[in-house]
């Protein structure tokens, strides 16, 4: 076996485990709005955040040469942006929470929905996006 099929073979079960891992997350997120008890859809709010995570950090990858002095300092700042959106998805469901929009169960749902959906925002990024043959065509 070539290590190039070895190297697709262990591509395709890291993206077979992250579709696992968001499918998890999205069901937390899920379970805090829709069973009975709570039954408020307020946290779905926070798939914003999801879809606005990566953004900073690939328009930086974009735009910025490994080579250029200020590569580091956009680097830093789509860092920054990024920690803010994280930070505001965990904040949103305890704002609501302290609110009275939703229960504290709920809240607990979509914190521990959010943890997960982040790793494997993590977990893409670490395995496909650190190669430099990486391109989004192969999607």
């Amino acid at each position: 076996m070539t290590s190039d099929s070895h190297n697709n073979k262990a591509r395709r079960a890291a993206l077979i485990s992250l579709s696992f891992g968001g499918a998890i997350g999205l069901m937390f997120l899920m379970l805090g709005c829709a069973l009975p008890i709570y039954n408020q859809y307020w946290p779905l709010f926070v798939l914003f955040f999801y879809i606005l995570s990566p953004i900073p950090y690939c328009i930086a990858r974009r735009l910025v040469d490994d080579t250029d002095a200020m590569s580091n300092a956009c680097k830093e700042l789509a860092i920054f942006l990024t920690t803010g959106i994280v930070v505001s998805a965990f904040g949103l469901p305890i704002v609501f929470a302290r609110a009275h929009l939703i229960e504290w169960g709920a809240c607990a749902l979509v914190l521990t929905g959010n943890t997960v959906i982040f790793a494997t925002i993590l977990g893409f990024f670490l395995v496909f996006g650190s190669n430099d043959d990486f391109s989004w065509q192969q999607w």
